[in-house]
């Protein structure tokens, strides 16, 4: 299914090979916190150095805007890259420049050497043409295989390919096939559970999953702007009035399809609300008397569980019981599930609580997508908060399919051709 060359169909044997990976991760106490993408890269790493190459790494980390900041270094990038593939990584301050001309030069096949963070200077996110020579100058051949960034422009994502013969490494194409696939051939029913804070920042996608999908579950802080949408009392909650026509003309579509065929746009019809956000805050369940789903006469009138009515003093952070068993329930029919963004707060354990008072409706829905239950779907997992949750769970090999790139993976679902992936060479 992808279009593109990869480091398959070219012969890189003994060449000088440019990699751009994407080893954007977390670093705490002078250490990667976390190493998944970096895990990730490792079969196009490990393939190139069978091929007896001297390979070229370069990546960004953080967002320095062009200026040199010691706090987003890859040296410790390098350190733990290291440690994974048990061999020398070599590392230079920099990533272009007669420093870097002479670690390349001095650089035998088989060989590691990882640049500095191209962000730090400015000319590569703006794409700049002489920046792209002097990095191109290093090498015979440009990998891209950093998904997390092929839909930005950049010269490390679509500057280089000019340069350069480009081809894709194996997560960039594992990437766009699964994604693609997904979104193409689903096995049916699909369902879409989208999370996160803001309608604007997922518009084409809900828009896509309204045309493709038999259910999709609206959760987090973006379901709330759906609610007011809807004249429900959000309260102190967060959400945004400038969406709210967009939120109308997005329901509206859902309510047109549900009346032609089978099919539910789901948002929270109870929800756990607090007066901040802290693991300290008292929690409660509310449950309103308007129910907000699309094919109503199905479900069952529940009477309130705690209150109809949110105080005005609070706000909703998680998805509340009704709604997360209503969800997980749709979960034990799919045959594929896409999960992008949380459906409440989960960055706040207790101490009595390890999952946190505000995730137990993403929790749930995560053992309902993990066969907890007993049927089990084609998972596919992609967005910065969704993932970093299940890491830090320590789940990320129970799905099918963990993205690298919240951005990228939203922006392929939705249809869009990506700049990193159109600059590559064509089978």
């Amino acid at each position: 299914m992808f279009s593109k060359k990869t480091i398959k169909d070219i012969d890189v044997t003994g060449k000088t090979v440019l990699l751009r990976a994407d080893y954007n991760v977390p670093l705490q106490n002078g250490k990667v916190a976390d190493d998944y993408r970096l895990q990730q890269s490792l079969p196009t790493i490990e393939y190139l150095l069978k091929h007896d190459v001297k390979l070229i790494i370069c990546s960004h980390l953080g967002r320095p805007a062009g200026k040199v900041d010691p706090a987003l270094s890859l040296f410790p990038v390098a350190k733990r890259l290291q440690q994974l593939l048990n061999r020398p990584v070599e590392f230079v301050p920099d990533c272009v420049g007669e420093r870097v001309q002479k670690a390349v030069a001095n650089l035998k096949s088989g060989g590691v050497l990882l640049l500095e963070n191209v962000r730090f200077h400015a000319e590569e996110e703006a794409n700049d043409s002489n920046f792209a020579k002097q990095l191109a100058s290093l090498a015979d051949i440009f990998v891209q295989d950093a998904f997390g960034v092929v839909h930005h422009g950049a010269v490390s994502v679509s500057g280089l390919p000019k340069y350069l013969p480009s081809v894709a490494g194996l997560l960039l194409e594992k990437e766009v096939d699964t994604i693609t696939s997904v979104m193409l051939k689903p096995q049916r029913p699909l369902v879409a559970v989208i999370g996160g804070a803001k309608i604007a920042d997922k518009i084409d996608i809900l828009q896509k999953f309204i045309e493709i999908a038999d259910f999709v579950a609206i959760g987090g802080a973006m379901a709330n702007t759906f609610l007011a949408a809807e004249g429900i009392d959000v309260a102190a909650s967060l959400y945004d009035k400038a969406d709210l026509p967009t939120a109308r003309q997005i329901l509206a579509a859902a309510k047109e399809k549900a009346a032609k065929q089978p099919f539910v746009f789901a948002l929270p019809r109870d929800a756990v609300v607090a007066h901040k956000v802290d693991k300290t805050a008292p929690t409660r369940i509310v449950d309103w008397s308007t129910h907000v789903i699309t094919d109503i006469e199905h479900y069952p009138k529940l009477p309130p569980l705690v209150s109809t009515r949110i105080e005005p003093h609070e706000m909703i952070l998680d998805i509340g019981p009704f709604s997360a068993a209503f969800v997980a329930g749709a979960i034990q029919l799919a045959g594929t599930v896409i999960w992008n963004g949380a459906m409440g707060v989960t960055e706040t354990p207790a101490l009595h609580d390890p999952i946190g008072p505000t995730a137990h409706g993403t929790e749930l829905l995560m053992e309902a997508m993990l066969g907890e239950f007993g049927h089990r779907p084609f998972t596919v997992v992609g967005g910065g908060d969704t993932v970093g949750y299940i890491e830090n769970r320590k789940m990320v090999a129970s799905f099918d399919h963990v993205s690298t790139g919240g951005g990228a993976s939203l922006e392929l679902m939705a249809g869009r051709k990506l700049p990193g992936v159109e600059a590559l060479e064509d089978k």
